[in-house]
């Protein structure tokens, strides 16, 4: 399986903050044996692992990133937002959202499941679209540390170049 991997930043939205200085990765045909998935994760330390689905509406997180990776089954994932991009991911894809990039599931199949982490086992906390927190969000945000790691690469990754503050 060819892994291609790209970047790409989503824009500040006045509900959604998203993330002004780090760029959401996209990493297509990464795993090739999802069972591996979760293991690799946390052998990055990117902890706090769950398996589930993808909330089907727009919702952030200010005080960590997250890394989501197709376990099994294909979705599209609106990424930034209402006017943000649409990700086609399937079985073997990994996304790595920074802190408050917004995040929603469009549609799935049925056998649609991520794997989620983050860097240092973080607690996410929960937000969804609202202008009225923005400034709180921004700041808290701000301050979020770039990870250690690369969840799928570990010390040599593409997210150590991509994500500078």
């Amino acid at each position: 399986m060819e892994t291609q991997i790209r970047s790409f930043f989503a824009n500040d939205t006045g509900d959604i903050p998203n993330n002004p200085t780090l760029p959401v990765i996209v990493y297509q045909g990464v795993f090739d044996d999802n069972l591996s998935m979760e293991d690799q994760f946390q052998q990055h330390n990117w902890t706090g692992t769950w398996t589930g689905d993808v909330y089907d509406y727009h919702h952030y997180h200010t005080n960590t990133h997250e890394v989501l990776g197709v376990k099994s089954g294909s979705a599209t994932l609106q990424i930034g937002g209402d006017a943000g991009e649409r990700l086609e991911l399937k079985a073997g894809d990994v996304v790595v959202l920074p802190a408050g990039t917004g995040h929603k599931k469009i549609d799935s199949s049925q056998d649609f499941e991520v794997v989620g982490a983050y860097p240092n086992g973080r607690n996410p906390d929960l937000k969804e679209e609202d202008p009225g927190v923005r400034a709180q969000a921004l700041s808290q945000i701000k301050n979020v540390p770039i990870p250690e790691t690369d969840p799928v690469y570990g010390e040599t990754g593409p997210l150590l170049h991509k994500w500078v503050k």
